[in-house]
């Protein structure tokens, strides 16, 4: 279910992104002289191509491969220890939480949502259990994102507009 929750979530901002930049690509003629290979990347209505959803798929199939473990070893194991039962209701609370954002529409991030649940639950365990050093590295991670997102976003739109 987790899974699920995570697909309907993270993946509709990335593929609303990739077809409105299709989209306006195609209405501002940007896609006029491509090779006739590249032809589907043409979106002349603002539709979800089904390319997009089976890329979006595999990518975040892919990344979840690929840095799944290294999450779960810090979460369940570096944060706190956790038993089946407590991932299971990090997960169920995790879960029912996204999809209910999901159904409104309200983008979140899954990763926040998940690690809080595990914070959570381990905290409910045994509050002096949770290694608080590990919590304290993710809090100022996340604390750090956004103004860094926002200057790199800055930059990288200054420097494309001196082109």
């Amino acid at each position: 279910w987790m899974a699920h929750s995570h697909g309907t979530n993270d993946a509709q901002k990335t593929m609303g992104i990739i077809t409105l930049a299709l989209f306006t690509g195609t209405k501002a003629g940007s896609f006029d002289h491509l090779p006739d290979w590249l032809h589907f990347l043409k979106t002349p209505v603002f539709a979800l191509p089904k390319w997009v959803i089976g890329l979006c798929a595999l990518t975040m199939a892919i990344g979840t491969a690929a840095g799944g473990w290294r999450i779960i070893r810090t979460l369940g194991h570096r944060m706190v220890k956790l038993q089946p039962v407590h991932g299971f209701a990090a997960e169920t609370t995790a879960a029912v939480i996204i999809q209910a954002a999901s159904y409104y529409g309200i983008p979140l991030s899954t990763t926040h949502v998940i690690t809080t649940s595990i914070m959570g639950v381990g905290a409910v365990k045994r509050f002096s259990g949770m290694k608080w050093t590990v919590v304290e590295r993710i809090i100022w991670a996340w604390l750090f994102t956004l103004p860094a997102s926002g200057l790199i976003g800055y930059a990288l739109a200054r420097a494309a507009a001196a082109l």
